[in-house]
């Protein structure tokens, strides 16, 4: 193995830890550098962790490096959404017919049981408390700031790895080359985590195996589990406004808004006020960007070249799938170009981060606005009985995005067009008895044959 290039990531989170085991595996030394403390012996900052959904993308990540059912000990299963509505009333939406799920898992206990695994490899070694200070990209030279001690250290590896999230150093360096483009956009709306505990008997206060969501409109809270009982909550809400962050000044506004709007959760949330007030408000970012490399030493990976709003939950897990896709082209790849190998990746991957980044704005609207709508959950009634008739011919979205593995840019183009049929049926449909009406089954066999022409590419 001593061809084998000397591999430098920025970032030690979720993608750079996992990143670092299967470079590992294939003969590569690899060095981590984090610029924030060991998670594992330091308390870091709360309130700024959105739960994370594991799904089958990530999923086949973690088992291709053998971890998954150790990662299974740290992830609660989430069988479907649990709406509850400004009366405390539930309404349960399974996810799959099948009963597949989705696994909440906490974003800072998958890193270090990640980092813990990684600990076990002589091949990887962690460098926590180093910021970035500069990246000279034609020399590979990184300057960082040891935290620790205030002195400047300089490394120089053959290929860096930018895996150092939406506000990456390694792609600050590459805004500065030619023919580079970029562009970011923020939601109006923040986020806030709240915690629901465990009961007294150590139990979960609310059904265990769901995804909670309050939708009120213009904005909503959902709620994950935890495996010690308790549950994150993310509370989205507008910046500006009456009913924003801006609107709410005191206590007392905070009680009585909790009071009006999320009745059956207030008294569950014992430190809702201490949390309100002291945790942070984070903002809500997508980043798009091309290239992801720069010439045949340094590449983005993860949130650093497609961050992603979390109302899909597969900011993680397309992440981890970047991982997948590498690995395969690293297949075929024997300590060859380098730039050959980094344009294969960004040309393959740049078409789903993009899509995927469109589909989560999207859900996020649907989640906020129209999950507790009468005609949208009868419309989704229709669109499983079509699934039912036609599983070949008909994957519902949702599906596509999150128990399959066809690439993101399809489920986007097809969630399109069988939005367009949907919208052709609904007009005839009150009920869902209208479903075998023989007008509604010739309009639907007559639009599938059109659908047919879309087939699914190469991830």
């Amino acid at each position: 193995m001593t061809d084998k290039k000397n591999v430098a990531i920025m970032g030690a989170g979720l993608v750079g830890s996992l990143l670092s085991l299967y470079l590992a595996k294939r003969g590569y030394a690899v060095d981590l550098y984090e610029r924030r403390p060991d998670m594992r012996t330091t308390d870091l900052e709360e309130g700024r962790s959105i739960n994370l959904a594991l799904s089958d993308r990530g999923w086949r990540a973690l088992k291709g490096i053998g971890i998954e059912e150790e990662m299974r000990k740290v992830a609660v299963p989430m069988h479907g959404r649990m709406m509850h509505d400004e009366q405390g009333n539930l309404s349960f939406q399974p996810y799959n017919k099948e009963g597949k799920a989705i696994y909440s898992v906490s974003r800072g206990g998958l890193n270090m049981a990640l980092m813990n695994i990684s600990d076990q490899n002589p091949d990887i070694n962690y460098h926590f408390n180093r910021k970035v200070l500069d990246v000279d990209l034609c020399e590979n030279v990184v300057q960082l700031r040891n935290s620790e001690t205030g002195a400047i250290e300089t490394i120089q590896p053959e290929v860096i790895f930018g895996a150092d999230g939406a506000f990456s150093m390694v792609r600050g360096a590459m805004q500065k080359t030619e023919r580079f483009n970029y562009k970011q956009s923020y939601l109006n709306y923040g986020y806030k985590e709240l915690t629901i505990p465990p009961t007294a008997e150590g139990g979960w206060a609310l059904e265990k195996n769901a995804l909670h969501i309050w939708p009120r409109g213009s904005y909503m809270m959902i709620a994950l589990p935890n495996i010690d009982g308790s549950f994150t909550c993310t509370l989205f809400f507008p910046y500006e406004g009456e009913r924003s962050f801006a609107g709410i000044k005191t206590k007392e506004d905070l009680h009585n808004f909790f009071s009006e709007v999320f009745p059956d959760v207030l008294p569950l949330m014992r430190d809702l006020a201490q949390e309100y007030f002291s945790n942070p408000v984070g903002s809500l970012v997508t980043i798009k960007c091309f290239p992801w490399s720069y010439k045949d030493k340094a590449m983005l990976i993860g949130d650093a070249c497609h961050a992603v709003v979390p109302f899909y939950g597969q900011g993680m897990n397309a992440g981890f799938e970047d991982i997948t896709v590498l690995d395969q082209l690293l297949d075929n790849f024997e300590g060859g170009n380098w730039e050959e190998l980094f344009k294969a990746f960004e040309q393959s991957r740049k078409p789903n981060a993009d899509a995927i980044a469109d589909l989560a704005v999207m859900n996020f609207e649907e989640m906020r606005d129209k999950v507790a709508d009468p005609h949208f959950l009868l419309r989704k009634k229709i669109e499983n009985k079509i699934s039912e008739q036609y599983p070949d011919r008909w994957i519902p979205l949702y599906t596509m995005v999150t128990f399959t593995d066809l690439p993101y840019s399809y489920a986007l183009e097809a969630g399109q067009q069988q939005d367009k049929i949907m919208k052709k049926v609904m007009r005839y449909i009150n009920s869902v008895e209208d479903y075998d009406k023989l007008e509604v089954q010739k309009l639907l066999e007559k639009q599938l044959v059109k659908k047919e022409k879309l087939k699914p590419h190469k991830a």
